[in-house]
């Protein structure tokens, strides 16, 4: 029987990133993703859900996702797995970023796993896949479940819109071409979690998003 995932999202950062604990329903073993500021808040929600928390997962280097990564690792005491390489200059940089925004306490996080396209990432009971899907970053990743059919995609699709692509390694050309070409043939069943903004279907995407029809 596979394994059941939960999930809650908390907003994080003056830009409301959706942070997101996930978890494995039967064993309450689970990871933050995302973890961009606000790490009190997340704290009290690893307390609310009893959950576990094994690992530290980043879909890409950006200030509102990463930013918190450094310190609730040493909070936690957990590993950090992911972006994708390709986001080294991001994670490096993040606190000259945080200080631009005024963000305090966004500190350099070095993952202890980069990841690659065709990685595997455990969680518990449950496995995600990794897609590298480059465009609003250079190394974005998405974490997709086969079992639940459902991934977590970052800030590379949203509910009727796309991640921007005017940041440093970004480009519009890649980012659709990856959305088309690696994200939306998951399934039109797949529900995700992006990262701003409400879930979604990749099926709902495929046909109203009004950057992906032509």
């Amino acid at each position: 029987m596979p394994a059941t995932p939960r999930a809650a999202i908390i907003p994080v950062t003056p830009f409301q990133q959706n942070c997101t604990l996930i978890w494995d329903d039967a064993t309450k073993v689970g990871a933050v993703v995302d973890p961009g500021g606000d790490l009190d808040r997340i704290e009290a929600a690893i307390r609310s859900q009893g959950v576990t928390v094994e690992k530290i997962l980043l879909t890409h280097g950006h200030i509102d996702h990463a930013g918190g990564a450094a310190e609730l690792k040493e909070r936690l005491g957990v590993p950090v797995e992911g972006p994708h390489e390709a986001d080294k200059f991001l994670l490096d940089s993040l606190p000259e970023v945080g200080a631009s925004y005024g963000l305090e306490g966004a500190r350099a996080i070095a993952p202890d796993r980069w990841l690659n396209e065709g990685d595997a990432v455990t969680v518990g009971g449950l496995t995600f896949d990794i897609w590298h899907a480059p465009g609003h970053s250079p190394g974005s990743v998405v974490f997709m479940s086969r079992d639940a059919r459902f991934a977590l995609v970052g800030d590379v699709v949203f509910q009727g819109s796309v991640g921007r692509t005017d940041l440093p390694g970004g480009s519009h050309e890649q980012l659709i071409r990856m959305i088309k070409e690696k994200v939306l043939p998951l399934g039109d069943d797949v529900a995700f979690i992006p990262g701003h903004g409400p879930t979604g279907t990749l099926g709902q995407e495929r046909a109203t998003n009004p950057f992906l029809q032509d």
